[in-house]
């Protein structure tokens, strides 16, 4: 079994969650804030030494004060973001133990990701060096211009959004942060396509939502009592 090392993203701005009062991942769910159900997902399994959240430096004092208790229970460690989320990231990496092989970075605003997602990427993660969940895109795109007006009709075949965790083989990872240039990344499997390393695609969920808008909220809670 594998040692791996879990970084978790909750240094967003959440500009379009709507809720001046709060950022998203901490967001009431279930009874927790959003970022806690990931957090509790990855803690609670054989194979994941260490689990490091990533928040902004404006919240590291409340937050260690309101989670204390999470943060103890859990084993947490925690990071802070930098400018831009490769920065973010980068500070984490800085974190993780000696003993981590690999390395997996969920959104911390994916609160219903199962524990069968998580043991199929990991799996592949080991098998191939590289892995992520993503879905195959099913509805139809259109290519519009800045009025709102289509451009054209593009073809969705070989298509799939990109999903997390997104995992690998930790000499991978450090060395793709460590030979990033400045050029905008979306995802960390991007910084991997560019050193021409080989990532699998994992067939991921549709209930496995980034909770981006107040509505994905309300269908994480209904997601959430089904699994």
């Amino acid at each position: 079994m594998r040692n791996f090392g879990v970084i978790l993203p909750a240094a967003g701005r959440s500009t379009r969650f709507g809720d001046p009062r709060q950022k998203k991942v901490y967001a009431p769910l279930a009874g927790k804030a959003v970022w806690l159900h990931s957090a509790e997902r990855f803690a609670a399994r054989d194979d994941v030494d260490q689990v490091i959240v990533v928040i902004s430096p404006e919240d590291e004092e409340s937050f260690r004060a309101d989670y204390a208790a999470e943060i103890d229970r859990l084993h947490l460690s925690i990071a802070l973001g930098g400018a831009e989320r490769s920065d973010s990231i980068s500070n984490a990496i800085a974190l993780l133990d000696e003993d981590i092989e690999m390395v997996a970075v969920h959104d911390a605003a994916r609160p219903c990701i199962s524990d069968k997602l998580i043991d199929d990427v990991f799996a592949a993660a080991i098998e191939h060096g590289a892995a992520m969940l993503a879905t195959p895109v099913a509805g139809t795109l259109k290519r519009v211009f800045d009025d709102r007006t289509i451009q054209e009709t593009v073809s969705r075949t070989g298509i799939w959004e990109a999903q997390t965790p997104q995992v690998f083989r930790r000499d991978w990872f450090a060395e793709a942060y460590e030979t990033r240039t400045a050029d905008a990344v979306t995802d960390d499997a991007q910084l991997l396509e560019r050193m021409g390393r080989s990532v699998l695609v994992v067939p991921g969920s549709q209930l496995n939502r980034k909770i981006t808008t107040q509505e994905d909220l309300l269908i994480a809670a209904a997601t959430l009592a089904m699994i």
